[in-house]
């Protein structure tokens, strides 16, 4: 018996010969070479080689993934990633994505936008440095940061809505998975305010993030409920997947700090974006460049 695995290359100048150097690779690994196509766009190159691998031939996915990143180039000589991807996944008729927000989806880290405001914004981004590299409890983290922001008033979050730009290609990204009948759905550790009309713009099937307390027209340096952490974002990961009748396999993730590290190791593939290298180091993929629609070209839509 054998099963089918899909080796996805993406980067900007991606040349045949890295090309041919991942084929050579994956077939001395004990893969069998089946088809090779080429894409991409103005941005960046995509190559997609396609392999058989025989049962008890040591070749599983974790082995071969673990291969192509000893062999990997750095960023520094190319910019070129490879996934190793389960045939599986890119089959499936039906995927769920589920992404993380700040620096994912969005280009900014919303907490410090807002922090901006009350004189705070380097401070808050230091706190918010240590969290995503997982050195600090992510909830305890939120609290501490949204505090500076008690007495703001509330109108600092529309200006900060309009501050916030989507990552480039996010989009695109969203529209093909739209497109093709698959399931788009994004949870966040920031904030509902800033997110609902991200969301219904984008048209996303789900969405959750933090609620950040308003009365009397001013922030209170408060969340309301329980903090989106990384358990949660798992939990809602599977939650909604179980709801649309998707399996586990066919489920995409997309994060770049330690509060995703749940939600990736969950999903059937889990993508590092432009991630912190604590995430990129277990993370089942990554894109190191600022394109987020590559996502696209590793699930096979």
């Amino acid at each position: 018996m054998t099963s089918n695995v899909t080796a996805v290359s993406y980067g900007v100048n991606l040349s045949p010969s890295e090309a041919e150097n991942l084929r050579s690779l994956l077939v001395g690994s004990g893969t069998t070479f089946e088809a090779e196509s080429r894409g991409g766009n103005d941005r960046y190159d995509v190559c997609t080689v396609d392999f058989a691998v025989p049962s008890g031939s040591g070749a599983d996915i974790a082995a071969l993934r673990r291969r192509v990143a000893a062999a990997k180039e750095s960023p520094e000589r190319g910019g070129v990633d490879t996934a190793i991807v389960p045939a599986d996944l890119r089959q499936a008729d039906r995927k769920l994505l589920i992404m993380d927000v700040d620096s994912t989806l969005i280009q900014q880290e919303v907490i410090e936008l807002l922090a901006a405001y009350a004189g705070k914004r380097d401070e808050v981004a230091a706190v918010t440095e240590a969290a995503m590299r997982g050195e600090l409890d992510f909830a305890q983290s939120l609290h501490a940061r949204v505090a500076v922001l008690a007495g703001l008033p509330a109108a600092v979050v529309d200006s900060v809505r309009a501050e916030v730009k989507l990552s480039e290609g996010a989009a695109e990204l969203v529209a093909a998975f739209k497109a093709a009948g698959h399931v788009v759905a994004v949870v966040s550790g920031g904030f509902n305010q800033i997110l609902r009309p991200i969301a219904e713009d984008l048209g996303l099937d789900y969405w959750i993030a933090n609620e950040l307390e308003i009365v009397d027209g001013a922030l209170t340096g408060k969340v309301l409920g329980d903090v989106i952490d990384r358990a949660a974002k798992e939990k809602y990961l599977r939650e909604w997947s179980a709801a649309e009748g998707i399996a586990m396999e066919h489920t995409i993730a997309v994060g770049d700090g330690a509060n995703d590290l749940d939600m990736l190791g969950a999903a059937g593939i889990g993508v590092a974006f432009n991630a912190k290298p604590a995430v990129r180091a277990v993370a089942d993929a990554a894109i190191n460049m600022p394109h987020l629609d590559a996502v696209r070209h590793i699930a096979g839509v």
